[in-house]
């Protein structure tokens, strides 16, 4: 069956708060695996600083996605993967006020991935948490099925 504008809004809701719910923890992680690689050690004022971003992560990323999302689907300027990649400035901020040197990184993160001092942009929804995974599929496949419905493609029996 072709998706319909109703499952749309429902991944779309469900993408949203997944996100809002995972990207606190990637916060955390992506900074205590830095001061770790970096120092050996996470102190706690740095971390309370990792805390504070990942709930602001979540609080703006969410809401840079939910505008996104909430936008017809023929109008909408990038994808989910796209915004939630730009959450990497949370974490980056952190590691720069605790003076953390940057990584080495190849060319292609380099020139694709330029404000990523420390490796951490996720290549995919399950690089932030594993069950992103599905859920950001799904959204895919929901919402390529209902642009194909919306402008006239129609199914082959084998489609249905």
């Amino acid at each position: 069956m072709w998706a319909s504008m109703a499952a749309v809004d429902d991944i779309s809701r469900r993408l949203v708060s997944a996100v809002e719910g995972t990207l606190p923890a990637w916060v955390e992680r992506s900074v205590r695996r830095r001061l770790y690689d970096w120092s050996g050690s996470a102190g706690p004022v740095v971390m309370a600083e990792a805390v504070a971003a990942g709930q602001q992560a979540s609080e703006e990323v969410g809401a840079e996605l939910r505008r996104l999302l909430e936008t017809d689907i023929d109008e909408q300027w990038t994808n989910p993967l796209s915004i939630l990649r730009a959450a990497v400035r949370y974490p980056t901020e952190v590691l720069r006020r605790a003076r953390v040197p940057p990584v080495a990184r190849d060319a292609y993160d380099e020139a694709h991935f330029p404000d990523d001092d420390y490796g951490l942009t996720p290549r995919t929804f399950a690089d932030v948490d594993p069950s992103l995974h599905e859920v950001g599929l799904l959204w895919g496949v929901v919402k390529a099925r209902a642009h194909l419905a919306r402008h006239g493609h129609k199914p082959t029996a084998g489609e249905r």
